[in-house]
């Protein structure tokens, strides 16, 4: 499968195809991790919610190193790039981090008598 040389820029109908493959499933696995992801979220969303009403702090740096760590192999594993893997998963944990202080400060807010609607 090679494009063909004909000056026109034509691309062979046989390659054209074969990234159209290609791109079709590139598209199922974006839904699929989109998905994942908001799955992860309602999840950890739900965590913030128990912390909130346990006055747990939003973060948990033992957790997140062990998480940074797993990850890291499991990358390892699966012939990603850690380092990619880590930045992924940092960026996952400050979104996280990010809720659970909403959360934290919506639920105090609520039981000092200020009302504040949540979006949960």
């Amino acid at each position: 499968m090679t494009t063909s040389n004909t000056g026109t820029g034509d691309v062979d109908p046989a390659v054209r195809e074969e990234l159209a493959r290609l791109r079709d499933s590139i598209d199922n696995i974006d839904a699929a991790v989109v998905h994942m992801l908001a799955e992860r979220f309602k999840c950890t969303q739900q965590v913030g919610r128990l912390k909130a009403r346990h006055q747990l702090p939003p973060a948990d740096p033992a957790r997140e190193g062990r998480q940074i760590t797993r990850l890291r192999t499991l990358a390892e594993n699966a012939k990603l790039d850690p380092a990619f893997a880590e930045k992924l998963l940092n960026f996952i944990i400050a979104e996280v981090i990010r809720h659970h202080e909403r959360i934290a400060d919506d639920t105090t807010r609520n039981t000092t008598g200020h009302s504040t609607p949540t979006t949960d």
